[in-house]
Order: structure tokens, then C-alpha cells, then sequence
């Protein structure tokens, strides 16, 4: 404002100057003018300032009327490595954003350009579910604790089947939000915000032309690496197409082709290559993928799911065998339309961060297969999800309004975390979203002191791209006069996504693992497991670490 106002001062001072220069040609008159000018304007500074408040009005109503609302980069902008993220507050991590006192009345989301960034959360949606059936197989199996470097929130949180309503539009997506308190600590609020696909026309679906890219090192030798991954991919196979294709490259000390693309319908050629599978040597990954991707573009259906399916323990030592030339081949190869699914087995030498980074990389997704139950979930019940992209590059941006929300933690998506002028950079790669799959994620919100609850909470927008499109939608969904409840009166699916994230929470250490805790999560999981095997194991996994963290 200071400034405004001395710039004001300076060109009112040039007029009166030059008004003075002509006073000779015009007369005393205009001289005179000119210096009741400048007096006027000295006096009655107030009037600035009540021009700039309708100015910054006025911009503040054409927003409303903005039908896209990209944001961005403003000189100041908050970025996720910044000194305030990451602080913590009352114990649990969050990314503190303190906001400025209220404002007597708000009606819109927050109007200051130079502060905007503070108040909006970016991020690449994901719904792989690796870590969910890594912390079950530590627990069940080994009555472990699993490592939390390998606890991914987001992962166990999309683990699950949540009830969301099939797009009405022509849209590819529902946008699905709630808001209650936390379970762990009703002073805060939980946003929830569910992503459902549409469904596809299992009579109409795109013909497949896949290629499974198999580890047969020394170390895929166990009972549960090369044989589950065997029976994994029978599983497959009998939900395919008589017209899909399907080839088989291997890798150990060298990659080769099993089989070349061959018609599903060939099924006795295709399982007698897969039974004659067998393990040893070392692990040439890089080769192997070069070649997988090589027979998928040589076979490519335009119009089709193509797919290179790598199976592997993540165990890369020979050759290409550096994440970062892992990742950069990866990269180059997404450039083609073809996807990728990473299938990982066995224990002791599971690379999980490894094959997490290439899938993010490779426009793909990826899952930790430790029992044949856990295939036929993959492979039978959500097979259309799992393997047919419906949107690529999807991301989500959510705006918070700093006249109800004082800070905000985005829980999971550590590494999944965008700048936000990313969000509207369709350069920038993020998530894909297959079939009828949903995607669910939560905020923990802390509320500004006495928050109206008839003021909009945030905007939510999302980014995707059809899969022959390089330029990006969006759609938005306003949260709009929220009335804070409890969680005992919200919906199972805010009382799952709690549980589950309540749960995450204490096995990666950034809640207190207490008795009071874990009854908490087992009383809202129960409360909405009914007769799922999935919810009813997740209840026993909850019981399982109740006792292993009574134990130390």
C-alpha cells in the first residue's frame, strides 16, 4: 500500500509540475489547479485504500465466474522442502501452513495472489497397493513389525474397495469428498477424497497385447518368487481374450525370448513356455526391459492395452543395474503408449523402492503378490482395473480457504508430492488410473479458532489425459458450507480410509502404537468390515500389531 501510494504521489507531483510549466501559456488558473490536486490527494489517503478493497473485489468476483482455475507460480512460492515443511504439530507430521487471523467475512477462497500457494496441496494420484501386502506378510508371517521405509500410507489406504457412485456425465470420473473429525484426535478434522473410474463394457473391451517380462535369476529360485509367479500368471492368462496377444522374454545373466507374440487363444503353447521356466544365473534387468519393450512396440494395437508385465524380486546386479539408468530407460520407453505393471515376490531380497520408482516412471503400476490369494485379486477380481487405463497423468489439487483452515497435512503421497505449477504443465508425468478403479485421499485439517461452518472449505480439481491425448482436462468440485461431524456419524468409507490411515500411521511411527490407538482402528474397522475377507483380515493384521507393540 506504502508503495502504491508514493507512486501515486510521484505522478499527481509530474502533472503538477508540468501544469506549473504551462502556467505562462494557460494562465495562473491551471497552476492553481494543479497544486489543490496534489494538497487533495495529502489529505484524503484513506480513499486509496478504499480503492484498492473494491479493486481487489472486483478481481475476487471474477474468479467466482473463472471456469478454469490453473494455478500459477507466484514469486513466492511455497514449496514442499521449504523451512516450514515437515515441521510438527502436536506430534504428528504435518506441512504447517499458518494462516493469517480470519477476516470478518469471507466468501470466496483466498484472493492474495502472493499467498495463494501456501493454501494449495498438489499431488500424482496413486493406486498401487505393494505396501499394504508387504506390512500383511511381515505381520502374518514372520509376526514382524514391517520396516517403515516400506510403509507407503497411500498404498494401504487404496488397498480397499470403497463404495463410490459411477460418474453421471461424460466424465471419466465422480469426484467423492467428506469431512469429519479425526479419529485419533477429534480436535481435528479429516478431508476425504474419493476418485471413482468409470466402469468399462466387459463386452466391448480393447483387445490386449502383453508382454511378460520374467525373472528366472538364481534368486526367483524360492517357493515364493518363479513358482507363485507362475501360477500368478496362469491366473491371467484364463481371463484373456481368445484374439489378445501375449509374448514371454526372460532375463538372468542375458535376456531372450521365450515366446514371440503369440494369440491367447494358443493357450497350451503359452503355458507349456511358462512351466518350462526355470531359475538361475544372475540379473540382467536393463536388457531384459529393452527387449520386452522392443516385441511390445513391434506388436503395438492402436487403440489397444499394451502392457509389458515385469515379475521379479527387484534383485538388478548385473548390467544396467543403477536406479537412475533404470529410471531414465523407463522414462524413454513411456514415450510409446505402453504401460507397465510390476509384479514383486518373495523376501529377502525384495527391492521395493527400486520397482516403485520404475513404475511411478513408467506410466505404470505396482504390486506385491505374497500368496495366490493375493493373485487372484490382482488378476480375477480386478483385472479390468489393473491392466486397461481409463486416464493417464492424472493429478489432483486441492485449495484450502485460510477463513476455516489453519494448516493441513496431506497423509501418504510423500513421494508423490508436486510443485503446484505443475499441476496445469502437461509435461509433467503423474499417475494413471485404470478401469473402474478408485482413489482415495486424506487431509488432516487444524481449524482456525471459532471457523465458520457456512464458508467454503476448499476447491478440488483434477487433471487427467485421455490415453491417446497429450493435453490435459480438468474438472473441479467445490466443498461448500461444511458442517463438522464427528467420526462416529460419517460414512464406511471415512470410517475405513480413517482406520486404515490410523492404522499406517502408528506402524510408521508418527502416532504413539498404544492400546488406545489400536482399539480405536479395531472398533472402526469392525464397525464396517460385514462379511469382506479383506476388511475381516484387515481387523486381525490390526490385532497382530496390537500385540507386537504391547510387546516391546
Amino acid at each position: 500500500m506504502k508503495t502504491l501510494k508514493i507512486c501515486l504521489f510521484a505522478l499527481i507531483g509530474m502533472i503538477a509540475t508540468q501544469s506549473c510549466k504551462n502556467f505562462h501559456s494557460k494562465g495562473s488558473a491551471k497552476a492553481k489547479e494543479a497544486e489543490e490536486v496534489t494538497k487533495s490527494v495529502e489529505r484524503e489517503d484513506i480513499k486509496i485504500e478504499q480503492a484498492d478493497k473494491i479493486a481487489r473485489q472486483q478481481t475476487q468476483e471474477s474468479r467466482k465466474d473463472k471456469l478454469e482455475l490453473d494455478i500459477k507460480a507466484s514469486d513466492n512460492f511455497y514449496r514442499h522442502n521449504s523451512p516450514n515443511a515437515g515441521a510438527y504439530l502436536e506430534g504428528v507430521y504435518t506441512h504447517d501452513m499458518e494462516a493469517p487471523p480470519a477476516p470478518e467475512k469471507v466468501d470466496e477462497l483466498p484472493i492474495d495472489e502472493n499467498k495463494k500457494d501456501v493454501f494449495t496441496s498438489t499431488f500424482s494420484i496413486d493406486v498401487d497397493n505393494a505396501s499394504y501386502t508387504y506390512a500383511r506378510k511381515m505381520l502374518q508371517n514372520y509376526n514382524q513389525m514391517p520396516d517403515t521405509a516400506n510403509v507407503r500410507l497411500e498404498e494401504m489406504i487404496n488397498y480397499f474397495d470403497y463404495d463410490y457412485p459411477q460418474p453421471t456425465d461424460k466424465k471419466p470420473f465422480s469426484i467423492n469428498t467428506e469431512v469429519a473429525s479425526a479419529p485419533w484426535d477429534e480436535k481435528k478434522q479429516l478431508l476425504h477424497i474419493g476418485l471413482q473410474g468409470k466402469e468399462l463394457d466387459y463386452k466391448n473391451l480393447k483387445r490386449s497385447n502383453l508382454v511378460f517380462l520374467v525373472d528366472v535369476s538364481g534368486s526367483m529360485s524360492s517357493p515364493n518368487k518363479l513358482p507363485l509367479l507362475k501360477e500368478s500368471l496362469k491366473l491371467l492368462l484364463a481371463k484373456l481374450d481368445p484374439t489378445d496377444k501375449v509374448a514371454i522374454v526372460v532375463y538372468a545373466g542375458a535376456a531372450g525370448v521365450v515366446l514371440p507374440s503369440t494369440a491367447a487363444k494358443d493357450d497350451k503353447a503359452i503355458l507349456n513356455s511358462l512351466n518350462q521356466l526355470q531359475s538361475g544365473g544372475s540379473t540382467a534387468g536393463g536388457a531384459g526391459i529393452n527387449l520386452a519393450y522392443q516385441i511390445a512396440k513391434e506388436n503395438f494395437i492402436k487403440d489397444g492395452n499394451n502392457r509389458v508385465i515385469l515379475a521379479t524380486d527387484g534383485d538388478f546386479n548385473v548390467g544396467q543395474s543403477s536406479n537412475a539408468d533404470l529410471l531414465a530407460l523407463i522414462e524413454e520407453k513411456r514415450k510409446s503408449n505402453i504401460f507397465l505393471t510390476a509384479l514383486a515376490f518373495g523376501d529377502e531380497r525384495y527391492n521395493d523402492a527400486m520397482l516403485e520408482e520404475i513404475t511411478n516412471a513408467g506410466n505404470g503400476n505396482y504390486f506385491y503378490v505374497d500368496n495366490i490369494d493375493e493373485a487372484r485379486k490382482i488378476f480375477e477380481k480386478e483385472m479390468l482395473a489393473n491392466l486397461f487405463v481409463l486416464s493417464k497423468d492424472v493429478k489432483i489439487q486441492v485449495e484450502f480457504n485460510p477463513a476455516v483452515v489453519k494448516s493441513y497435512k496431506l497423509i501418504g503421497y510423500d513421494n508423490r508430492v508436486m510443485e503446484n505449477k505443475d499441476f496445469a504443465n502437461d509435461k509433467k508425468d503423474a499417475g494413471e488410473l485404470g478401469a473402474g478403479h478408485s482413489v482415495t485421499a486424506l487431509y488432516e485439517l487444524v481449524l482456525q479458532p471459532n471457523a465458520p461452518q457456512n464458508k467454503p472449505l476448499v476447491e478440488v480439481r483434477l487433471r487427467y489425459k485421455e490415453i491417446d491425448e497429450d493435453k490435459s482436462q480438468l474438472i473441479t468440485q467445490r466443498v461448500e458450507n461444511q458442517q463438522f461431524v464427528s467420526y462416529a456419524k460419517s460414512s464406511d468409507n471415512f470410517k475405513l480410509s480413517a482406520a486404515v490411515a490410523a492404522w499406517g500411521l502408528m506402524l510408521d511411527g508418527k502416532l504413539d502404537k498404544n492400546t488406545a490407538n489400536f482399539n480405536i482402528v479395531e472398533n472402526l474397522a469392525k464397525e464396517v468390515a460385514g462379511n469382506d475377507q479383506y476388511k475381516i483380515e484387515f481387523v486381525k493384521l490390526v490385532n497382530i500389531s496390537r500385540n507386537l507393540a504391547q510387546v516391546k
